[in-house]
């Protein structure tokens, strides 16, 4: 029988979905499962979107531009613009989602064996796409108990060796909630220069800002055009995950010109995923006000909530939609799977999504989990007070 490749072998499964087999025979034995695990926002998608596609009149559904349509990267240049980021359409490619600008940023900037540094807990895909590429994963450790904020610099430049190539964030973060400040950014941007690294950041929860923080890019700090590169997606930001639009930005040419050949091997974005994103680009501030503050809420609720429960630590989510919880039990895994096989209250359980899938470090996250508050306050509450008595009720057993 022939054998799978060692990346095959290698490549982690989600932490997010692997469970997913477990909630569908949970609701085949007629249980509701209420979904903590994902982060599939509730919020209704823009309706300038959703008729931009509807009365579209395209008779041929042909390619568009590798690099996406003039017409977008203009418009999503002038976005930007509005968040104090000066960049041109030359310096956007329009990619299949903020995973494919993610493959192509590994692909553009690392060899095989090289390093990129990423400090972790962080979005569990990065290991894949780290394997994909033959990339090593150097992780440096953030802690719940400072409410996961950058790790000193200095930890980072003691991971620097002559294969580094990347400094990798997520701002704000997923699976933490964490928004880095200016002046954390202005110290990764000043390590990155000194040892002349590429500082790539994930910053598709952009919008999503809470409690008067202002999101700081990497793009707005001067002097490191050339060092700077941005992942960022329409999924979250519109509620269109199904869209699959993201974009690769940097002002650094080298990169966009090898970038650009990735995107020719995969021939272009879709068509009319590109239209409802453009669309979408006429969103008035009013839908993010009403968003911004429906997630305030949650988060308030959730965290009123989760405080109930005896022994467990939270961190603050200051941006995004996610909380990292650690639990008063050994293994999140096997209590999430335990939650789904076993567990129920009124004929209800939850899905959450274990956090060790979050951490390059072994052992690490073991007991902890990422929960995504997209859901209405009401079925918030009922979450908790569900996995209120399962903690309750697992420890005993």
């Amino acid at each position: 029988m022939p054998s799978i490749s060692k990346k095959g072998r290698s490549m982690p499964e989600s932490p997010i979905r692997k469970l997913v087999p477990f909630a569908e025979d949970a609701r085949e034995r007629g249980v509701e499962v209420i979904h903590l695990n994902i982060g599939q926002p509730d919020i209704k998608t823009p309706q300038v979107a959703l008729d931009a596609v509807k009365n579209n009149t395209i008779e041929v559904l042909s390619y568009s531009r590798t690099e996406g349509t003039d017409q977008y990267r203009k418009k999503v240049a002038k976005y930007y613009a509005k968040h104090d980021i000066q960049v041109t359409h030359k310096d956007i490619i329009v990619t299949t989602g903020g995973s494919e600008a993610l493959a192509f940023t590994m692909g553009c900037i690392a060899d095989s064996e090289d390093e990129v540094i990423i400090p972790e807990p962080f979005y569990a895909n990065y290991n894949g796409f780290a394997i994909a590429a033959g990339i090593n994963v150097v992780p440096v450790v953030s802690k719940i108990e400072d409410n996961f904020a950058l790790p000193p610099i200095e930890a980072f430049e003691a991971c620097i060796t002559p294969r580094t190539k990347a400094i990798l964030i997520c701002n704000p973060g997923n699976p933490t909630g964490y928004m880095y400040t200016k002046d954390e950014i202005q110290k990764l941007a000043a390590l990155v220069k000194k040892y002349d690294l590429f500082l790539v950041a994930d910053e598709v929860y952009r919008e999503f800002a809470y409690d008067g923080a202002q999101h700081y890019s990497i793009l707005q700090e001067t002097g490191l055009d050339n060092n700077a590169i941005v992942v960022d997606s329409v999924s979250k930001r519109y509620s269109m995950c199904g869209a699959r639009i993201g974009f690769l930005v940097t002002r650094n040419k080298s990169v966009i010109q090898a970038a650009l050949k990735f995107a020719q091997a995969r021939l272009s974005p879709p068509t009319y995923a590109q239209i409802a994103s453009e669309a979408a680009l006429d969103t008035p501030q009013s839908y993010f006000d009403a968003v911004i503050e429906e997630y305030v809420e949650r988060r308030n609720i959730l965290i009123q909530e989760l405080a109930k429960i005896p022994g467990i630590k939270i961190a603050r989510p200051h941006g995004a939609f996610y909380c990292m919880v650690e639990l008063p039990i050994e293994n999140a895994d096997d209590f999430a799977q335990w939650l789904l096989e076993e567990f129920e209250v009124n004929g209800k359980t939850v899905m959450v999504a274990p956090a060790a899938g979050f951490y390059a470090t072994k052992g690490l996250g073991k007991n902890q989990i990422r929960i995504a508050y997209v859901l209405e306050k009401e079925q918030l509450i009922t979450a908790v007070a569900i996995l209120k008595e399962a903690i309750n009720t697992y420890s005993k057993a």
